[in-house]
Parts: structure tokens; sequence; C-alpha cells
């Protein structure tokens, strides 16, 4: 990363502290409310944040049952609530509630733009094409588009899926690499779209499809979701795409760019981005199963521009 970049980074996060004390010096509450704009004025004004989620993105997103109460949790939702939390102290409002929307792979990004949602915390990449629609976060992660098939399927590689189905979640990036590396390959296979990817994990377990292609980590969170039936299941090693994670909120809304980045930098600087990465990385999940996967070599490093020690 450039010594601009890191003093643009440097820039936005002295611009979301500004807005802070413009804040507290303002006269009357109704004044404060003017000196925002965007995103945070919303939240001044309607007293909450709208957190669109993802029900099967374990554990970035997914739903907990504890008795007859579900609620939203994950690795994503716990970084959302720490910016929601700066949204209420550059607002004014500090407690801010949140409402939880649920969003799918296909709905995600029109609920941002629409305003319908105010942060989408999920499993979603950041690429070029999809930042022409929203803005997003730093990185929170780095995953791979992946094949998971039933160990006993005899598919041991993408190059066994001739005459075979894969499914693949509907609005996701997943769909074009396994359909370029299908091309590529001059391999004859059906693809196959679902609702979400607990739909697409489901095709799979009853046969209706043969592999389910999506992010690696997406597939290791789904067959540990599955306790001890997960272990019918494989990931194949092979990587068909690159896919950087991010949080995503409406593009053109400078002051909450600015405050995001904050968000992140106070948490690499504390540690607490480190500490949410291994609560859901290397602790037990809810439902006491563990994914065990280390934070890779380039996320470290992306943590570390912004504060993060070792």
């Amino acid at each position: 990363m450039s010594e601009s970049h890191v003093m643009s980074i440097a820039g936005l996060r002295a611009f979301a502290l500004s807005v802070a004390a413009l804040l507290a010096g303002a006269a009357t509450p109704a004044a404060a409310i003017e000196l925002l704009t965007g995103t945070i004025k919303k939240a001044a004004e309607s007293g909450e944040v709208v957190v669109g989620f993802r029900q099967s993105s374990v554990p970035f997103s997914f739903i907990e049952k504890v008795g007859q109460t579900e609620r939203p949790v994950g690795y994503a939702i716990d970084i959302c609530q720490e910016i929601v939390d700066d949204i209420g102290r550059a607002s004014g409002r500090e407690g801010l509630k949140i409402r939880y929307e649920p969003v799918t792979s296909e709905s995600r990004f029109p609920a941002v733009a629409s305003g319908k949602v105010d942060l989408e915390c999920g499993s979603t990449t950041t690429n070029a094409e999809r930042r022409k629609i929203v803005g997003f976060s730093p990185v929170t992660f780095i995953s791979a588009t992946k094949l998971l098939v039933k160990r006993d399927a005899g598919i041991a590689s993408y190059r066994d899926l001739g005459g075979k189905k894969v499914v693949v979640t509907a609005g996701t990036t997943n769909e074009g690499a396994v359909r370029e590396m299908l091309a590529r390959s001059k391999i004859q296979a059906e693809i196959l779209t679902a609702r979400d990817h607990a739909e697409s994990f489901a095709m799979v377990k009853d046969g209706r499809a043969d592999a389910f292609a999506t992010d690696d980590v997406l597939l290791y969170g789904l067959k540990a979701a599955d306790g001890s039936d997960g272990a019918k299941y494989t990931v194949l090693p092979e990587k068909l795409s690159f896919e950087p994670y991010a949080i995503g909120f409406r593009k053109d809304d400078p002051a909450l760019a600015a405050l995001v980045t904050g968000t992140f930098q106070r948490l690499a600087e504390s540690r607490e981005l480190r500490w949410t990465y291994e609560k859901w990385f290397l602790k037990r999940l809810p439902n006491g199963e563990r994914l065990d996967i280390p934070m890779s070599e380039e996320l470290k490093t992306g943590f570390s521009v912004m504060g993060l020690r070792d």
C-alpha cells in the first residue's frame, strides 16, 4: 500500500472525528443535525440504523436460535455493531436502535442503494463492478470460490464435473467463476441457482445437485453448522476465484465512509479486530463446532496497515 494511500486513510479518520467535534459544539439538537449528511443524518433523525444481514452465511451473519428467540449473530454483525456505535457518537444519538432486515445475495445491493438498509453485513465480495453501486469498508476477510461435494460422490476435482449439476447461490460472484472455469476447461455441466446458501447446501444434501460452488469459508461454516452430518461432505482444494469481503453501505456518502474507516482503525489499534476474528474463526461457534481458520497473511497485512500489532 502506498504512502499516499495511508495518508488518505488518516485524513478520512480525522474527518470522521471532526464530525463528532462539531456536534459537541452545536447549540441545539436541531443545529447539530444540520451539520450532518447522508446516513449519519438519517440515523440522527430516526434514532435507528437498519442493518441488512444474511441468514445462513456462517460465521459472518446467521441466525442463532436460543429457545424460542432468534437473533442475527456473526463476525460481520459484530463489526457492524461497532460501526453503529460510532454512528451514534457522531450523530449525537448514542444508543441507536439497530433494526435488522434480512437480505439475500440478489436483494442486498438494491436494498443498500435504495436506502432500505444502511449497512450490509454478511459475506459480500468487494470488486470494481460492485463499487459502482455501493460503497465498501476495508476488507474484513479473504476467501476463494471452491466446491463442496458429498464424500462418496466420486468427484475429486472440478475436472470431474462433466455431466454433473453444480448449484450456485443467485446474485453471487461464484456463478461467473464457475462458468468461466467450465468454459475454459471445456466441461459440460449444468448450473443451477438457489435463493440462499442454505438452499444451495440442501440441494446437494438431497441429490438435486452434485456440487455447491461458493466461498470456501462459507462451505466450512455450513459443514460446521450441520454438526456431525457435516462430515459427509468435503470441500475440494482447488481455488476458482479470489473473494475479498467487506461491509457495504450507500455510495457517495463521504462522512459515513470516513466513519467506517475510523471504526476499523479503532478496532485494529485496540486489537478488538483480532479478538473478533478469533471469536468466530478459532473459538467454538454457538453450536459447539469450530472452524479453526487462522487469519491469512494477506488479511494480517491489511489489518496491520490500519494499526493492528502482533
